[in-house]
């Protein structure tokens, strides 16, 4: 009898390349079903049960029933990160109206943790829909994620790195995704399974060498990113500052 393949829910960003890297070269893949999604619908799949295992936005945690994180490996930074960015034609302190990215809800709390407790700025939010960063007036600014960056960075007057003014505010760095599970999964798997991610990160070079088209950016560009920019250990330093985002989240 066959064995029924293991769903999982990786993002299709550049940041998780060494880990797709590793996952399609290991003989777990026979094991799996692996579906590249963008953030907010790996957390999706994985709260309706469509999925069993998921890279999932840090922010939508508190929804799901049960959860384990279940690897020592996320997406992570220390400072700056470059893929998470609040834009605008005004200073923060000037700032109205605030658009939030459709793709994760991490960045978006992430922006609105910053502006009511560390800022202090009264702003209103609106959900974005495709195309918003292309419509950026006045006192109005943007979330925007992922490889979506790599084109608008340097094109607005202000632009802030979230992750950066994170570690400015708290001295810790951030989480924004990490894998997660709400059901018992095969230890063995598991186990293989963050070994094949670790072998992943461990081999960063030797991925980008092999990643084709996956990056809107050229190859030295693009390990500059995932080795000075993502930090992939979920180590304690990252677990306290998961643990206060999550504090500090029930407030906004």
């Amino acid at each position: 009898m066959n064995q029924e393949k293991i769903k999982v829910s990786i993002v299709n960003y550049t940041n998780t390349l060494p880990f797709k890297w590793a996952l399609k070269r290991s003989t777990l893949l026979s094991r799996m079903d692996l579906q590249e999604d963008i953030p907010s619908i790996c957390a999706q799949k994985l709260k309706f049960g469509q999925v069993d295992l998921a890279l999932v936005p840090v922010a939508l945690l508190p929804e799901l029933n049960n959860y384990t994180i279940v690897s020592g490996f996320c997406i992570g930074a220390k400072g700056k990160v470059d893929t998470v960015k609040l834009y605008a034609k005004v200073p923060f302190h000037e700032m109205k109206e605030v658009s939030l990215d459709y793709q994760s809800k991490s960045s978006n709390a992430l922006a609105r943790v910053l502006f009511q407790h560390f800022w202090k700025i009264p702003v209103q939010y609106k959900d974005a829909l495709p195309g918003f960063e292309k419509n950026v007036e006045g006192n109005q600014a943007i979330v925007v994620i992922g490889d979506r960056t790599f084109g608008l960075n340097g094109k607005f007057p202000y632009e802030y790195d979230l992750a950066e003014e994170w570690q400015k505010a708290t001295g810790l760095p951030f989480v924004f995704a990490c894998w997660v599970s709400t059901k018992l999964l095969d230890p063995a798997f598991i186990k293989q399974f963050d070994e094949c991610l670790f072998y992943g990160v461990q081999h960063v070079v030797t991925a980008v060498e092999d990643m084709g088209n996956e990056s809107p950016i050229n190859k030295q560009n693009t390990l500059e990113y995932l080795t000075k920019r993502i930090d992939y250990k979920l180590d304690e330093e990252k677990r306290k500052a998961l643990n206060l985002f999550l504090d500090l989240m029930q407030t906004i």
